[in-house]
């Protein structure tokens, strides 16, 4: 199919409808999904290394947070050479896929993103199991996923083929845009579709190939998602998919002297080290590997004077709690200016005390539990260092004995340079820090290493211009909640230690997987 047939047969790209789940076939239809899903429980799942099924002595499995004893599925734990081994294949495959027509390639992501719709809810049931999810939440990560397919899809299109230079006289010359070679593709499970499935899919697009190493507490919603792609047409060893430790199998591959680029999207400690490494030359490593990093957030929202109280308060309520926390543009901190600190304070509490802690599946429940038991813990001692810095307005304690569950938990009159004000703690913990005026605020909200995600509550049109120019984030949102960025409308990613400004979703995003090069011929 020519590139313009698959331009008229797409038309221009519309972010993916949410469902209604008010609807009561929606409902239905998701509970359906639900049971489905839970029936596959136990599953055992191979590696794919050039498209060859391996199992390995050693697995690793995959639980459900909400319930722990459930086994959502069982992994093959790579090695290292394993991991070696994947680069190699990848590295075959790159010679035939990168010589494959662009507009083959765009169809391949657009035949996803068709069977993705078909399975939407499916998709979503296994994040509600898998990491805990709640319905909304399940089913916006997997409206993203095809987001990502659609919309690199259109970008790839663009980019094909000769890019317009300036002319010059007796020459003929052009510019055009080759791919890299192998990728080591490292998501985490926050996103256990959409992030993933992004890095993969901008990967191939644009004529990579990689190995996918999803993270070891959401590898079954990985493993759906490259059946999806087999299913569509993808050639063996384009995508190859291994679960290990990263510490060692994860560096290997990232080590490996054939690796040419590693994205990444996790903590700001693993982001760095694997920029150490890839800094570090390989013997019979040609090229400077290119990193592509979104690490972490300690994201602010300033609520003004002349704020919206009511909206702020929400605002800051699902942008803290969504998801239990644990985004990397999640507001844990909200700086509020003392003229309506204690009206914003009181009405905060009794908006998160209204908020559902349970089982995910549960469409009852606004929060599920955090991701893992190792996570808990390390929630539960901020919230005690919490209590030392500041006030604990409300939360603070376990919820229910089960699962990984955890109270909304607000601490109030912190200093902004308290351990809790400046560590990234992701889980269901905001601090709130009063400002003496907006200035101060802007002062405190910049006080970071991070600068993902902003937000500011005011309605004086000055202040926002202030905070447009000064608050130093890659994605600010004025009079709104800053998470919940969306695929064309904002392109996402931070500064400073936030990672490498990568703007996933973004016009330029593409062009961090592909080179240029130029050629010009005498005529």
């Amino acid at each position: 199919m020519a590139t313009a047939e698959i331009k008229v047969q797409r038309g221009e790209f519309i972010n993916e409808p949410f469902t209604d789940f008010s609807k009561p076939e929606n409902r239905a239809a998701m509970l359906a999904a639900l049971a489905k899903v839970k029936s596959e429980f136990g599953r055992e799942y191979p590696m794919v290394i050039g498209g060859e099924h391996i199992t390995t002595p050693e697995k690793t499995t995959s639980t459900n947070p909400s319930r722990p004893d459930e086994v959502v599925g069982i992994f093959q734990k790579a090695s290292v050479e394993h991991g070696n081994r994947a680069v190699e294949e990848a590295n075959k495959a790159f010679h035939t896929w990168k010589r494959v027509p662009a507009a083959e390639r765009v169809e391949l992501l657009f035949r996803t993103a068709d069977l993705l719709r078909e399975h939407k809810l499916e998709m979503a049931a296994w994040m509600c199991y898998e990491v805990g999810k709640n319905w909304a939440e399940a089913d916006g990560d997997i409206a993203e996923t095809i987001d990502f397919c659609e919309f690199y899809g259109r970008e790839m299109l663009r980019l094909a083929g000769p890019q317009p230079l300036t002319p010059m006289r007796g020459e003929k010359n052009y510019l055009v845009y080759i791919p890299l070679g192998v990728g080591a593709i490292i998501p985490p499970w926050n996103f256990p579709a959409a992030i993933m499935a992004g890095l993969t899919v901008a990967s191939i697009v644009t004529g990579n190939t990689v190995v996918l190493k999803p993270s070891s507490d959401s590898p079954t919603t990985a493993y759906k998602f490259l059946e999806f792609l087999i299913q569509a047409g993808l050639p063996k060893g384009v995508v190859n998919f291994i679960v290990g430790p990263g510490g060692t199998t994860g560096e290997a591959v990232c080590r490996h002297p054939k690796t040419r680029y590693i994205a990444f999207t996790g903590s700001k400690e693993a982001g760095l080290r694997i920029q150490e490494v890839a800094a570090k030359p390989q013997p019979g490593q040609m090229w400077i590997k290119r990193t592509m990093l979104e690490m972490g957030g300690k994201d602010a929202i300033i609520v003004d004077d002349e704020a919206d109280i009511d909206a702020a308060v929400e605002g800051v309520a699902l942008a803290a709690f969504g998801y239990q926390g644990q985004k990397c543009s999640a507001c844990s901190r909200a700086i509020v200016t003392e003229k309506v600190y204690d009206t914003f304070v009181a009405k905060l509490k009794a908006r998160v005390e209204k908020i559902t802690v349970g089982p995910a599946e549960d469409p009852a429940n606004f929060m599920g539990p955090v991701i893992n038991k190792s996570s808990m813990k390390s929630i539960q001692d901020y919230i005690e260092v919490g209590k030392k810095e500041g006030r604990l307005l409300t939360g603070g304690a376990q919820a229910g004995v089960d699962g990984y569950f955890l109270q909304p938990t607000v601490i109030v009159d912190l200093s902004p340079k308290s351990r809790i004000a400046q560590e990234e703690i992701f889980g269901p913990v905001l601090g709130v820090i009063p400002a003496k005026d907006f200035q101060h605020a802007m002062e405190i909200a910049n006080d970071s290493e991070f600068g993902l995600t902003g937000a500011v509550y005011s309605k004086n049109p000055k202040k926002l211009e202030q905070a447009s120019e000064q608050f130093h984030v890659g994605n600010l949102y004025l009079n709104r909640k800053c998470t919940g960025a969306m695929v064309g409308a904002h392109p996402f990613g931070g500064f400073n230690m936030s990672g490498t400004d990568s703007k996933t979703g973004g016009k330029d995003y593409l062009l961090l997987f592909l080179q240029a090069k130029c050629v010009a011929e005498k005529v």
